[in-house]
This record gives C-alpha cells, sequence and structure tokens, in this order.
C-alpha cells in the first residue's frame, strides 16, 4: 500500500507518467492476485513463495532486487484484502483476454509449486478466473497444460538426475 502512495505521489509530482504508474499498479495487482492464490488457507510455502518469485522475474523482465520489493509489496496488500474482487476488478480493466489467461496459468504454476493441487488450490484458482472472465473451459485446459508440464518436468529429472542441465533448471525453477 505505501508503495501505491509512492506511485502516486511520484506520477502527482511528474516523476512517473501514467504508462509506467499503470504498468507498476498491474505488476502489483498481479503479485498480488498470486499470493492471495497461495496464501488462502495456510501461509506461504517457500517453494511456492520462490515460484512467484520467478514467475514475475520472468513474465515482467524484472531483476532480483526488483521483484523481490514487488512480492513484499503485495503480501503488504494482500493482509489488508479481504475478497479476491479487489484485484481482479482492477486486473480486467487492464488486461485483454489473453492477458487474463496468461494470469490463470501464473495462479496454475503457483499453486503446483510444491506439489498436487489440493480443493483449496483448485477453488480459489477457479473463483479467480470466474472473476477474470476465464471460461471454465480455458481454465481447465490452462491445469492441465501446467499439469502435464509439471508432471514432464518431474519425470525428466527421474530419468536424467544427473543431467546438468535439470541440476541448473531445478535451482532456478523450483517449481
Amino acid at each position: 500500500m505505501l508503495g501505491a502512495a509512492k506511485t502516486l505521489l511520484s506520477y502527482l509530482a511528474g516523476d512517473a507518467g501514467p504508462t509506467q504508474a499503470n504498468d507498476h499498479n498491474r505488476l502489483l495487482m498481479t503479485a498480488a492476485l498470486l499470493t492471495r492464490v497461495v496464501t488462502v488457507h495456510r501461509e506461504m510455502s517457500e517453494g511456492r513463495r520462490e515460484a512467484i518469485h520467478a514467475i514475475l522475474r520472468s513474465k515482467f523482465a524484472l531483476d532480483d532486487h526488483s521483484t523481490g520489493r514487488l512480492l513484499e509489496e503485495a503480501i503488504a496488500i494482500n493482509r489488508n484484502a479481504i475478497d479476491l474482487f479487489r484485484f481482479t476488478r482492477q486486473l480486467n480493466e487492464m488486461l485483454d483476454d489473453d492477458g487474463r489467461s496468461q494470469l490463470v496459468q501464473m495462479m496454475w504454476e503457483v499453486v503446483y509449486a510444491d506439489g498436487p493441487a489440493n480443493e483449496f488450490d483448485k477453488n480459489i484458482v477457479w473463483r479467480a478466473a470466474d472473476l477474470l472472465g476465464v471460461s471454465s473451459r480455458r481454465r481447465v485446459e490452462l491445469r492441465q497444460k501446467v499439469s502435464l508440464a509439471r508432471a514432464a518436468l518431474s519425470q525428466a529429472r527421474d530419468v536424467l538426475p544427473q543431467s546438468p542441465v535439470l541440476a541448473r533448471q531445478r535451482q532456478v525453477s523450483r517449481f
């Protein structure tokens, strides 16, 4: 919340253009929704935290420091959130259909970061996807895509445990 206030003050002072403020808000709402999804029924696991960090870093071309600050700001906003609507309403205004589908895929990626999705995980992704206007069919397709990718990665790790490429990928993705 403090970061959002800083962004607004910077904008009012003429330091940041409207596009920069909108981009930051889009990133912040995306990160906040992802943290909300993974903390719906418990504290965020280290694996899920690393997954969110890796996803935000790669999808938005951020450095480690910026990603860490964004994630901490999102966690702080998430502490005061009472529902998903706050995040999804703003994201619906900022994202097109493809962007909303990508966000649902990101949600599945963080949910599967530390193992199979449980009923709480599936339910919150379903509710968030519904609020984002992503169809049930598309949501299921994205879940299957992420699940199959995780299974293939796991199987490849079992087959080639000594591969330097897979060892590096384990360190980078950890999800």
